[in-house]
């Protein structure tokens, strides 16, 4: 027991005089290590982020921790110092891989010395090789806890960062949406925070909520980014909205994106390039969306004509024009309502050609321009005038985008 006492004491006394002597080269040590970091990770070198005193900084208190640590090893362990260094290192967008190498330098270039001691030591005593043995061990734990310790704070803090900026950008996206960016900002400045182009189209996306405030296009974002499109997108209770930038080929990929990943119904505005006109594309995207079937996933472009857009901004007008217009075909019963309107919207969809209607409709071309008659005779608008089929059409759209409308409440 006494041989065993004696031996732990010897070692004590070794390590304080390992400590000791790390101490008085604690600058030169600080020097080393430093200047490996910099040879060895490129982002130190440059100093925007982290400057060169901060760096050294950095390192002279994790060796003066870790030489007193050895010096008393019965101390309690304080990782305070990782932990802040975790922290301050993710505000300043450090790469974390880096940060934990710097960590890795500092404390091997303090083992490095301490072997080298104790080679050049000419007692070589047993005693003098445990205590390095104990030390490494030592410098090995502590290393382990400080990068567990500076991970845990990096990642947190990461963590409440990109919380922040999502929640930041959910705002911005919101102030482009309701056109109210702020008192001292307008939506060029809440576009260019967003990082969205200001050569590109926009366009406005809506989707269901899949369940209660649950993303029905899951990672969206970021699924756009990695084919070069640039989105900001907020989640609200209903809906998830969504304004994203497109340049001229990436119109299509975006509808690629989208009908992947789309688990409840989303809408899509025309593309648009003012960004004062966001509110009114949102309305848009919405009614393009209120035009699928609920409960069911799907994507659906708004219709790009101006008379569709006209019936959205103007819902009651576009009422009162299709009762007007199209009353007495809305009065009729629905087996012979039905057709007379579906031949209506062929004919125009196809550019007032009976032919091309009757092909997508399975009749004669006949029976399209009996059914076109039936139609003139009963609103007494012809389809051979400028006006007449301007009220007509417009009439169809107010029908196709309020379908409620077809049920005409005398019937």
């Amino acid at each position: 027991m006494i041989q065993s006492e004696q031996a732990e004491l010897a070692e004590r006394s070794e390590l304080a005089e390992l400590a000791a002597w790390a101490e008085a080269r604690l600058p030169r040590l600080i020097d080393a290590a430093c200047a490996a970091t910099i040879e060895r990770i490129p982002f130190y070198r440059n100093e925007r982020i982290v400057s060169a005193d901060e760096l050294r900084r950095s390192i002279a208190q994790n060796l003066r921790f870790l030489v007193t640590a050895i010096g008393h090893p019965e101390a309690p362990l304080d990782l305070a110092a990782p932990e802040a260094t975790g922290r301050q290192r993710a505000h300043q967008g450090a790469p974390l891989p880096e940060v934990l190498q710097c960590y890795r330098i500092c404390f091997t270039t303090l083992w490095d010395a301490l072997a080298e001691r104790t080679r050049g030591d000419a007692r070589q005593s047993a005693t003098a090789t445990e205590a390095l043995l104990t030390a490494a061990g030592m410098i090995l734990r502590l290393t382990d806890q400080h990068a567990l310790a500076l991970t845990e704070a990096y990642r947190t803090a990461t963590a409440g960062l990109l919380l922040a900026q999502q929640q930041r950008r959910s705002a911005l996206v919101e102030a482009l949406l309701t056109g109210h960016p702020g008192v001292e900002a307008g939506p060029w400045e809440a576009a260019a925070l967003l990082g969205l182009p200001s050569d590109g189209e926009l366009v406005v996306v809506a989707a269901d909520t899949h369940d209660l405030a649950e993303a029905s296009l899951p990672d969206v974002e970021r699924r756009l980014a990695a084919n070069g499109i640039v989105s900001g997108w907020r989640l609200t209770p209903a809906q998830q909205l969504g304004v994203v930038s497109l340049h001229a080929d990436q119109r299509e990929t975006m509808l690629d994106v989208l009908n992947k990943i789309a688990k409840a119904r989303t809408g899509i505005s025309p593309p648009y390039r003012s960004l004062t006109d966001t509110p009114r594309a949102l309305a848009l995207a919405q009614t393009a969306l209120g035009g699928l079937p609920p409960r069911k996933a799907g994507v659906r472009v708004f219709d790009p004509s101006p008379l569709a857009a006209l019936m959205v901004c103007e819902p009651a007008e576009g009422r009162r024009l299709a009762d007007e217009v199209l009353g007495a075909v809305l009065g009729l019963p629905p087996e012979d309502r039905a057709p007379l309107l579906e031949t209506l919207n062929a004919y125009l969809e196809h550019n007032g050609s009976a032919e091309r209607a009757a092909e997508v409709l399975y009749c004669h071309p006949n029976t399209v321009r009996y059914r076109l008659r039936r139609i003139q005779e009963l609103t007494g608008r012809s389809l051979s005038t400028p006006y007449g089929i301007a009220e007509l059409a417009t009439a169809a759209y107010a029908l196709n985008l309020n379908p409620a409308l077809n049920l005409n409440p005398a019937n």
